[in-house]
């Protein structure tokens, strides 16, 4: 795994740190495409449950790496220009479609896209230095990497639009009150220890039902009712292809004891 990466396994745990520390892990392209490769590796990794990720030093993202972007349209390639999502919205389905729990570990300042790339994770938890700010009009921009998206859903629209509009920034006391962290950890640097112990509480419990869950979660976001009903039902089947974990959740809930899911 490139240097811009690491990528660190703790347990069932799979922790995923950013490592452009002097640019505040600021998104330059070894790191947009490091990221994407470390996301592929953990989900064929039958052994990682649940994924965090993370900014090494102060800061979980500073967003697109302006010093790093094309100044003119003559430098992209065929392939740059037939990509119809972008490097932005590869990021956002990467990490929203990856069908094992994600932790976003906000140590720090998720501004732009970096901001994005927490909201696209299913869990957030911060500390006393987290700082959110969208910045997308600030740099004459819309939003992007699935911004619109998430925050409407996470928030509500009114709230998404004051942010957006507003483009100011949101504090880890404020970003809590919203519901846009899960958690805040009090002591400085405790945001990745407060999301792995999150993110064990997770891995404990059989993994075909976890990821089984996640995808009707995200599935019946955009449904009816009688179609969400459908794709649960859907859910019990994925899930109980694990036989054996379906029969030690039963024989340990009979003879009182914790139980061990294999995920088989």
């Amino acid at each position: 795994m490139p240097e811009v990466i690491e990528l660190e396994r703790v347990g069932s745990v799979a922790v995923v740190t950013l490592n452009r520390p002097e640019s505040l892990n600021a998104l330059n392209q070894e790191l947009r495409e490091a990221m994407l490769l470390a996301l592929e590796e953990v989900r064929l990794d039958d052994s990682v449950r649940v994924v965090v990720l993370t900014g090494a030093g102060r800061g979980f993202c500073s967003g697109a790496d302006l010093s790093g972007m094309r100044n003119s349209d003559e430098a992209l390639t065929q392939t740059d220009r037939l990509d119809e999502y972008g490097w932005v919205g590869r990021q956002a389905l990467a990490v929203f479609g990856l069908d094992k729990p994600t932790i976003a570990a906000v140590n720090g300042v998720a501004v732009g896209a970096g901001m994005s790339l927490a909201l696209a994770c299913d869990i957030r938890i911060g500390g006393p230095t987290t700082r959110f700010k969208t910045v997308f009009l600030e740099r004459s921009l819309s939003p992007d990497a699935g911004m619109t998206y998430f925050l409407t859903r996470i928030l509500g629209y009114a709230k998404a639009a004051e942010l957006i509009f507003t483009n100011r920034s949101l504090d880890s006391k404020e970003a809590m009150a919203l519901g846009l962290l899960n958690k805040a950890a009090e002591e400085e640097g405790g945001a990745l220890s407060e999301a792995i112990e999150v993110a064990e509480q997770i891995a404990k419990w059989p993994p075909m039902a976890v990821r089984a869950s996640k995808r009707v979660l995200q599935h019946n976001l955009e449904v009816v009712l009688s179609e969400a009903l459908l794709y649960e039902k859907a859910g019990l089947r994925l899930a109980s292809l694990a036989t054996n974990d379906r029969r030690e959740s039963l024989e340990s809930f009979q003879e009182r004891r914790p139980p061990t899911f294999t995920g088989t």
